[in-house]
C-alpha cells in the first residue's frame, strides 16, 4: 500500500487489522467504522484517517498503518528555535519531521513528505504564513491537513482572525514542547 493511498478496500483494512475482510465489512455495516460504498457497487470504501480513528478508539496497534507514524512539517527560519522543537517532537517516537525554512522548501516538503500537520512559526520573518496557509487550503489533495500556527500571546481577537484565515489551531507558547505536542495530537486525533 502506497505512503499516499488516503481510501482503502475492505481487504486493505483486513490486512492491516489482521482480520478477515468479513469482520471489516460487518464494522462497515454496524456504523463503527466510517466509508462509502462505490455507486453501482457493493465495495466498500474506507479513507484512512477513518481508520485511524477507528483503531485509536479501539486500543488497536498502529504498526502495520502506514500513517502509524505522524508526519509533520514546520516551517521555520529561525534555526535554533526550530531544532529545539524538533528535538522535543524526536524525543517522542511516533513522529516524522522535516523542516522547511523558505516557501520554496514548504511547497517541495509538501509533496514529498504530505504531512499530518503543519506547524508555522508567525514569528519568524521572510516567510509568509497566510500564503503558505493559502495555498495549502486550495489545493484538494491536502484537505486534511492541519495547520497550526506557532506565536506569542495572541489576544482573542487575534487568534480568532488566524482560526478565520484557514488555520485550524494556534500554539501561544511556541517554546513549550508539551504544549506544540498536545495541539498536534489534539488537530490529528480529530482526522487521523
Amino acid at each position: 500500500m502506497a505512503k499516499g493511498k488516503s481510501v482503502l478496500t475492505t481487504g486493505d483494512v483486513a490486512r492491516i487489522c489482521n482480520v478477515a475482510p468479513r469482520t471489516v465489512s460487518k464494522w462497515f455495516d454496524s456504523g463503527q467504522l466510517k466509508g462509502y460504498r462505490i455507486p453501482g457497487s457493493k465495495d466498500r470504501r474506507i479513507p484512512l484517517n477513518e481508520l485511524l480513528r477507528f483503531m485509536k478508539a479501539n486500543n488497536m496497534p498502529l504498526d502495520a498503518l502506514p500513517v502509524g507514524r505522524i508526519r509533520v512539517l514546520l516551517v521555520d527560519g529561525h534555526e535554533r528555535p526550530a531544532y529545539e522543537l524538533l528535538d522535543a517532537l524526536k524525543a517522542r517516537s511516533g513522529y516524522e519531521l522535516q523542516v522547511a525554512r523558505s516557501s520554496f522548501e514548504v511547497g517541495a516538503a509538501m509533496h514529498k513528505l504530505v504531512p499530518h500537520v503543519v506547524l508555522i512559526n508567525l514569528l519568524t520573518n521572510g516567510i509568509d504564513a497566510q500564503s503558505i496557509c493559502q495555498s495549502i487550503r486550495s489545493n484538494e489533495e491536502y484537505a486534511t491537513i492541519k495547520i497550526v500556527a506557532l506565536a506569542n500571546q495572541l489576544s482573542g481577537s487575534e487568534a480568532a482572525a488566524l482560526l478565520h484565515r484557514g488555520f485550524d489551531s494556534y500554539v501561544s507558547n511556541p517554546t513549550d514542547a508539551g504544549e506544540v505536542i498536545r495541539k498536534i495530537e489534539e488537530a490529528t486525533a480529530i482526522i487521523y
